[in-house]
């Protein structure tokens, strides 16, 4: 199997701790496609395929010729341009294609990849002394030294460092006969990071137990901290044990019809917690969602997993836990499967959105993983899947991330992926303050500065704080600007990259994601004394908006008769401005007034044995990012209001038959 790079769950960040085909692609912005250039018209470039630490700097010299390389060949199909354009037009409410999907046997042949191009790449592979061992609608694998794999694609093969070890890289983007005519989309697997190991790992016990300490609200500003010091001229609540599907439902504006019946929401993440199904119904008993019925909720898992400890298994079993209980909570009708990938690497996850599409497993798809935009060869694999969901109806929601605009966490502004995608649905976070009676009363854009309380208990240590997290935003350096986004979005971020064309900015909508305005949820964890118990905490992060939005695309879809959404971001677009959305800014309660919460913490994560710690986050503090009227890039178009379900109702009642 060939190596690519790892992706990373949300959740860790976040604890409580058809159209004419012209112009099709370039409408909705991916990236530019280099073709032969003249001193090379015989070949067509693969682009991404020489990863960003491939340097001068770090480059130790040519790979040996005898080095293996196994690769994966990835087909492009007879028609991506016309795949593009149609998965356009089917997600436009303004064409005339608008909601005419086809189904995934019907896109398999109108877009899907011929016998003859098969034959082809693999004559060409072939013939450069590769061997091919495998081969799949989508993809060829091939073994052979690095001398064939240089002939093959047409690239030199070094050694260069990356972050304190050694791995293999194309030397320049490798490349394809321009012969072939575009049947190859990229390859994967002439870089080796991380190394491979081996197959049939076991997957680990959970991850140690997470608990909050009190005191808390029951919901925002039921519990003021009295005794401790004020700040922004007030006495501040302590932060809520842990919002349930119930009030979230509530403040998103559902009623008791609005349940997803007859939607299926897909999960992906990367393994599979062995608690899931025990855990997903003790967490619905004790916290008053409806139970589960037979076949509700089933799961479709690899026959074995990889990478476990390069990939932190355990911790993605709360990932999914947190997903499976955010949607059944929110959408408590809807059908859920969770389709887990062998391991957080790009061909895994790539697999399993793969499965989803190639058999129409879901109407609505919600992925909390990702992490800084860089373009390699995964792009573009991703964007097919994506396309052809849009043509089967699908809809991909991704969380948008959780380190604000990453300046903090890489040194560099930038927007993660695959959320960049102008294929998928980026969802931002909030922080959302849900009052008495489970109404909605404010959100912020989520961002969080932690100040200590001081030592003598009588001020906030350098308030506001240093900055710990918040909802990932920004302006794309890859994609162009999409159609839907034109008119909506302020050219001061469409162009914020300083060159002269518009680009991607993201998210698009955003939904409660701050850790302290957070969701509880309830896994089995492992005690200290060694034993597995079921046990509840707090948890947010954009790994929870992905979800609950999700959830929520499938109480409209339901409202407008079981038509699917698809593709959802023309229509999110389309509603901009109106009684659908909350306009999310950074001062709710008026112009320069602030708020916080406060949190005391165990120091061991576990109980008061070690003692607590308190602190203040301060919210609407993201980074560079700004929640202000009208588009930004810290919440998007908003949230959802009320108007948002009634208006897939009116839309329902017009196209039912």
């Amino acid at each position: 199997m060939s190596s690519s790079r790892t992706r990373k769950r949300r959740t860790g960040l976040a604890l409580a701790a058809t159209l004419p085909m012209v112009a099709g692609a370039l409408a909705m912005g991916i990236p530019t496609v280099a073709h032969a250039d003249a001193a090379a018209s015989s070949r067509d470039a693969l682009t991404g395929t020489k990863p960003a630490w491939a340097t001068a700097k770090a480059d130790k010299g040519a790979t040996a010729d005898s080095n293996k390389v196994t690769a994966r060949v990835y087909f492009a199909g007879r028609d991506a341009d016309g795949l593009a354009a149609y998965a356009k037009a089917v997600s436009d409410p303004s064409s005339a294609l608008y909601g005419k999907y086809l189904t995934a046997k019907q896109a398999n042949v109108r877009f899907g990849t011929t016998t003859a191009q098969v034959a082809e790449v693999k004559s060409w592979l072939k013939s450069s002394g590769l061997k091919v061992t495998g081969t799949t609608a989508r993809y060829v694998t091939v073994t052979g030294d690095v001398a064939a794999a240089e002939k093959a694609f047409s690239t030199q093969l070094h050694n260069y460092t990356k972050s304190g070890k050694t791995y293999r890289a194309p030397s320049k983007t490798a490349s394809a006969p321009a012969a072939l005519k575009g049947a190859v989309l990229t390859v994967t697997g002439l870089d080796n990071a991380p190394h491979l190991v081996k197959h049939n790992e076991t997957l680990p016990p959970p991850e140690a137990v997470f608990k909050n300490s009190g005191p808390f609200s029951s919901y925002y500003g039921s519990n003021i901290a009295k005794s401790l010091p004020s700040a922004y001229g007030s006495k501040q609540p302590y932060a809520v044990k842990g919002y349930t599907g119930t009030q979230l439902r509530a403040a998103y504006g559902a009623k008791s019809s609005n349940t997803g019946k007859g939607v299926t929401v897909a999960i992906t993440d990367a393994f599979a917690s062995p608690y899931i199904v025990k855990d997903a119904k003790t967490y619905a008993a004790k916290n008053g969602d409806a139970g589960y019925s037979k076949g509700q909720l089933t799961q479709v898992l690899p026959s074995d997993y990889q990478y476990t400890a390069e990939c932190g298994a355990a911790g993605w079993y709360g990932e999914e836990t947190l997903d499976v209980e955010a949607v059944h909570g929110v959408a408590p009708k809807s059908d859920i499967v969770y389709v887990g990938a062998a391991s957080c690497t790009d061909d895994d996850l790539l697999a399993s959105l793969t499965k989803i599409v190639d058999n129409r497993l879901a109407d609505i798809v919600t992925n909390s993983w990702g992490e800084a935009e860089e373009y390699d060869a995964a792009a573009p694999l991703y964007d097919e899947i994506f396309q052809q969901g849009a043509v089967e109806g699908i809809g991909f929601y991704f969380s948008s991330g959780d380190n604000g605009d990453e300046l903090a966490n890489t040194g560099t502004k930038q927007v993660d992926a695959p959320a960049n995608s102008p294929w998928v649905t980026a969802v931002g976070g909030t922080s959302l303050a849900v009052s008495k009676g489970n109404k909605y009363n404010w959100e912020t854009s989520w961002g969080t500065t932690k100040s200590l309380l001081s030592d003598d208990g009588t001020s906030w240590a350098s308030l506001p704080g240093t900055y710990s997290y918040g909802g990932g935003g920004g302006t794309s350096k890859l994609y162009d600007q999409p159609f839907y986004q034109r008119g909506v979005v302020p050219d001061s971020l469409a162009l914020a990259n300083g060159g002269k064309t518009k680009q991607r900015v993201v998210p698009d909508v955003s939904a409660v994601g701050d850790p302290q305005t957070g969701f509880l949820v309830g896994q089995s964890q492992t005690f200290p004394d060694g034993s597995i118990q079921y046990s509840e905490y707090r948890i947010g992060g954009t790994s929870l908006a992905s979800p609950v939005f999700a959830a929520i695309q499938a109480l409209a879809q339901q409202a407008q008769g079981g038509v699917p959404i698809g593709f959802a971001n023309p229509s999110i677009y389309n509603k901009y401005g109106t009684s659908a959305y909350h306009d999310v800014t950074d001062f709710p309660l008026g112009a320069g007034k602030r708020m916080a919460v406060v949190r005391v913490d165990y120091a061991n994560g576990f109980d008061a044995a070690d003692g607590t710690i308190t602190s203040l986050r301060s919210l609407g503090r993201d980074s560079s990012l700004a929640a202000v009227v009208g588009y930004d890039n810290a919440t998007g178009v908003g949230s959802p209001a009320g108007g948002y379900l009634k208006s897939f109702a009116k839309y329902g009642k017009k196209h039912r038959h």
